[in-house]
């Protein structure tokens, strides 16, 4: 089949590949032309594991394509996915659809025969409804339908999760366009993946409502942490405890220092938004935003307590700055709230991570970025473990004590263990664990 994927951000870009990876013939379509010049020279702009070799590969078997230029590849699609962002909009906090609507009336006017217009960004209940109102609007003689089809991955894990995934959602009426649909994700039909066929309203929806009951299950495992440490209990064994209970299940069940990225605190707030819009209260979500926004700003003071109350004039070295490992996404990272009340208080900040410290650049200021873990920890007072790199799973710990101006180290991720670092003189603090 012939695909046209309007977007080459990290969704775009993905399923794109993974398409072309099964078989079709892709054409990813961004109006930055300087991505797509990158993107031909065989440049990634994003940090995923594996996308770089999967795009050299579907590029050289002549299946993949990337352009600036609309109008072929559109024309010639039997699917258009549209793939945009859909950022939080400034004031408040809904989804800002204006990049989804522009590219809909400019789809509008390019489409030739049947053709099956897939929204594959993030996108509030009744969307795709205003998508088809656009189209129809623009071009009343279209023939086209207006489908859902939520994105489920996992940055770090994406090529996978797209090949492997739970289920495919599809929303829509159209039994023309499922069928259409259905061929385009052919080949998981042999891992038995299930195709979930559902109103588009209720398909839009399904997005929203997982992302924010994951965001549920962090922050309720947070919070448990939190009276873990008040009462002598450790987060790590009551996680395993309710975890292996099949009805709850054990993912998602790791205290840290609060969820980020690029969905969860977008997608809770719309969530939220469109539940006032519909005169509905959420209260869960509504309380799991605000407990999520004041766990990153908690995680500075858990430094600063460890430190005796005052960090100024402190070194404080960062071990990991993305919002989770094997990505370099520092959207709604934990270490920018972490980074700014911990200056704040007078510390100077030392930081390494390994892919996402240009990114950093562009959202801290004052930081030290450093050549490698050990780098960071030069001549620091304290090291924060606050990303769960595999790199830092296995530090020299010698090595760490002989550079740290005091063997003091708090782990945000509880990579380590209390007794571990005791037995090698260290300080340690934790998440959630008295023992």
């Amino acid at each position: 089949m012939r695909v046209a994927m309007i977007g080459t951000g990290y969704v775009g870009l993905v399923s794109g590949t993974c398409f072309a990876d099964f078989g079709h013939v892709v054409t990813c379509i961004d109006k930055d032309a300087g991505k797509i010049d990158a993107l031909n020279t065989g440049k990634i702009p994003i940090f995923e594991p594996g996308l770089q070799d999967l795009v050299a590969k579907n590029v050289a078997e002549e299946r993949l394509f990337f352009t600036t230029k609309t109008e072929e590849a559109v024309r010639d699609a039997d699917a258009v996915f549209i793939a945009v962002g859909t950022p939080t909009r400034r004031g408040d906090g809904h989804a800002d659809l204006s990049y989804v609507y522009a590219a809909a009336e400019e789809i509008a006017g390019l489409i030739d025969g049947f053709t099956v217009i897939v929204t594959k960004s993030t996108v509030p209940v009744g969307t795709g409804d205003e998508v088809e109102a656009i189209i129809r609007r623009t071009n009343p003689d279209a023939k086209f339908a207006v489908v859902s089809n939520p994105e489920f991955l996992r940055e770090g894990a994406a090529i996978n999760d797209f090949k492997r995934p739970d289920r495919v959602v599809v929303g829509t009426d159209s039994e023309e366009a499922v069928g259409v649909m259905k061929e385009l994700y052919r080949p998981l039909y042999l891992n038995e993946t299930p195709i979930i066929v559902t109103k588009r309203r209720t398909s839009e929806l399904i997005k929203y409502a997982a992302n924010a009951f994951l965001a549920v299950k962090i922050t309720f495992i947070n919070e448990i942490a939190d009276l873990c440490e008040k009462v002598g209990a450790n987060v790590q064994e009551v996680s395993r405890g309710i975890g292996l209970d099949n009805r709850i299940g054990s993912k998602f069940l790791h205290a840290g220092p609060g969820y980020g990225g690029s969905c969860f605190p977008k997608d809770t707030l719309a969530l939220s938004r469109i539940a006032a819009d519909a005169h509905c209260d959420l209260k869960i979500v509504d309380s799991v935003i605000e407990v999520n926004a004041a766990r990153k700003k908690k995680m500075a003071d858990k430094v600063i307590d460890f430190m005796g109350g005052d960090v100024s004039g402190k070194t404080v070295a960062l071990l990991g700055l993305a919002f989770k490992p094997n990505t370099d996404d520092m959207r709604e990272a934990p270490s920018i709230d972490i980074v700014e009340k911990l200056q704040a208080a007078g510390a100077k900040i030392r930081a390494y991570d390994p892919a996402s410290m240009e990114e950093a650049g562009h959202v801290m200021s004052n930081v030290l970025f450093c050549d490698g873990p050990y780098h960071a920890i030069e001549n620091a007072d304290v090291v924060v473990i606050v990303t769960e790199w595999d790199q830092f799973r296995a530090l020299d710990l010698e090595r760490v004590k002989s550079l740290l101006n005091a063997p003091k180290v708090v782990d945000l991720r509880n990579i380590y263990t209390q007794d571990y670092m005791t037995a090698h003189g260290f300080e340690y603090t934790s998440v959630g664990r008295s023992y």
